[in-house]
């Protein structure tokens, strides 16, 4: 899942970064709102961590003009400030939540699963697929119990799908979502790395719809 951090504070971004690529997402990083709008505005994320005081535009500012235009993306803002008036004027910006400096990583950790699992209507961090379990906390996969290691390109190709099953991704849209800003996106290697997750995983597990893309069942 790609994420999307804007945050100017060097050392809380790395972290945060840091934290999240664990997990086995893609996070782009901006340190100012005026890269932060442009950016959530053009590119498919699945969720973005805002902080509310960017330099240049500030977060909430920001948030308003992505709602505005229809973004739907969900938002997780930041805010130094420990005033309820901050919360409340984020929230009803159209933030989904919200988390005060200084704060546990693993909280926010936790938080992003929560809204990437809300939006995709898991309601359990650990995925089952057939005999195929991932554990979206921590980026495992195991087969029939049994630990399976993969690439992290392996991984978010799966987890992609995975938070998508039942429904047909093309792969055009896998490679928005499994390369960060910047990246070479070349949607051919999308079916190298499925071949390698079905020689690893199954070949029963992703069905190729031709010509459009590749599915999980939803049975």
């Amino acid at each position: 899942m790609r994420v999307l951090l804007a945050e100017d504070e060097p050392q809380l971004c790395e972290q945060i970064k840091k934290l999240l690529s664990a997990e086995g997402r893609v996070v782009d990083v901006t340190n100012n709102g005026t890269d932060a709008l442009h950016m959530g505005a053009t590119e498919p994320y699945d969720m973005i961590i805002l902080d509310i005081g960017l330099p240049e535009r500030d977060g909430i500012s920001v948030l308003r003009e992505w709602r505005s235009a229809g973004v739907k993306t969900p938002v997780l803002i930041l805010t130094a400030r420990d005033g309820w008036s901050e919360r409340v004027d984020g929230l009803d910006a159209g933030a989904d939540d919200y988390m005060t400096k200084p704060f546990h990583m693993p909280e926010l950790a936790a938080r992003v699963r929560a809204i990437l699992r809300r939006q995709s209507g898991q309601l359990n961090p650990v995925i089952e697929m057939g005999d195929v379990s991932l554990d979206t906390r921590n980026g495992r996969v195991s087969v029939d119990g049994i630990p399976v290691d993969l690439t992290a390109q392996e991984i978010a190709v799966l987890t992609y799908l995975a938070h998508n099953i039942g429904r047909m991704v093309s792969r055009t849209e896998l490679s928005e979502h499994i390369y960060e800003y910047d990246g070479d996106r070349d949607s051919n290697t999308i079916a190298v790395f499925i071949t390698r997750l079905r020689k690893k995983l199954g070949s029963d597990l992703i069905t190729t719809v031709r010509g459009r893309g590749y599915m999980i069942d939803s049975a």
